[in-house]
């Protein structure tokens, strides 16, 4: 498991990102299998040629996130049982991004890790960092109580359960205030500089999207439909990891957080069924891609 979040890495926006972000969106609609060529073909119309996109896909195995797989003589791949249970959560995550309430618990996560386990205590910081979690001390870690469940998914994973201790609790009373201790807690600079860079590359395609009615999509089926849908969600898929969606309490006055998550929406309302269908004429032999 610890193989398949190190994707988590993935520089948004490179070769091995947004094969990974088309591989999490398509993948599992087209039976669980896609073909190497099929795969090909769509990260053709993202401007990545086949041997760039053959090289990530050999990363994605070792990364254990997809298995090759022959079918009736044709080469391709499909999904390991780590990346599927991931990518399952990271769609909850992704399409509703976490918005705490000042009245909702929160989870600490105390360990007390021996020396002779360090590299599981960086693993385990690690982790919990990339889940959202906040660091109040070096063995003492602080988070929506929403998570509780990733964290003993971690914690158990990690083998690590009986050296940690949870506690469920209601809004931590601090010295100073709690923009000041959410401040040091997190580092919120970072994660609104994540935002701010999604406002600024998607801002103008959210602007002008037209967001299609009931009956039908105002954007037609295009590689470009597919391309901007992608880029859209790669760019976007680690701010829901990395944003703990605290209280507006927590947060500084001009928290761009809000903003970027109704362009997300907007974004996903305008493109995500013209990209899927482009996606599937594409499969199906009905579009050829340059």
């Amino acid at each position: 498991m610890s193989a398949v979040l190190d994707d988590m890495d993935s520089r948004p926006g490179s070769t091995t990102s947004l094969l990974r972000t088309v591989i999490g969106l398509y993948l599992r609609d087209a039976g669980g299998w896609m073909s190497a060529k099929d795969i090909v073909a769509l990260m053709d119309a993202l401007g990545t040629s086949g041997t760039v996109t053959r090289t990530a896909l050999g990363r994605l195995r070792k990364k254990e996130v997809v298995l090759q797989e022959t079918r009736d003589g044709v080469p391709g791949f499909t999904l390991t049982d780590g990346a599927a249970t991931m990518l399952a959560r990271g769609d909850r995550r992704i399409y509703n991004p976490r918005s705490m309430s000042l009245s909702d618990p929160w989870c600490l996560i105390s360990f007390s890790i021996p020396e002779t386990e360090r590299e599981k205590r960086h693993q385990l910081r690690r982790r919990l960092h990339w889940i959202g979690c906040g660091t109040v001390a070096a063995g003492l870690w602080i988070c929506p109580d929403t998570l509780r469940t990733e964290v003993e998914e971690i914690l158990i994973d990690l083998a690590l359960r009986d050296m940690s201790t949870i506690f469920v609790t209601e809004t931590p009373l601090v010295g100073g205030s709690l923009r000041e201790a959410a401040a040091k807690w997190w580092d919120l600079e970072a994660v609104a500089g994540l935002h701010k860079d999604f406002i600024r590359e998607h801002g103008a395609q959210g602007h002008d999207a037209v967001v299609p009615e009931p009956s039908g999509s105002a954007v037609e089926a295009s590689p470009e439909a597919f391309s901007t849908y992608v880029q859209c969600i790669d760019r976007w898929r680690i701010i829901p990891y990395l944003d703990p969606g605290l209280p507006s309490a927590f947060l500084p006055e001009d928290w761009p957080g809000a903003e970027g998550k109704a362009l997300f929406s907007r974004l996903v309302a305008a493109f995500a069924e013209p990209s899927a269908e482009f996606v599937r004429s594409t499969l199906s032999g009905g579009v050829r891609v340059s």
